[in-house]
């Protein structure tokens, strides 16, 4: 470690980021219908402005598939964020 104590404003934008990940976390886990067809009609909008918007639908054609990797992914990406989160708010209190 550096010794140096984060800033407020660092903390504060680190913590708005995290409250984002947890809503759509939030939304995969307990609104799933609604966040795959938002994903899915991003995706399908023209003009698209994804450029790899072909390679993730092809990804969402096996819903059950998409929906156990996205689920995976979140849960690593739970304790990720969560970690993360304790650690900034214990470096700025020190």
């Amino acid at each position: 470690m550096t010794g140096t104590q984060p800033s407020a404003g660092f903390v504060l934008v680190f913590l708005l980021f995290s409250l984002l990940f947890f809503r759509n976390t939030y939304k995969l886990w307990l609104k799933t219908d609604e966040y795959y067809q938002d994903i899915y009609n991003s995706l399908t909008r023209e003009p698209s402005i994804y450029p790899f918007g072909q390679f993730f639908l092809k990804r969402m054609e096996n819903r059950r598939r998409w929906e156990l990797w996205q689920k995976t992914f979140s849960l690593l990406g739970l304790v990720a964020v969560v970690t993360a989160d304790v650690l900034m708010v214990i470096a700025y209190l020190n």
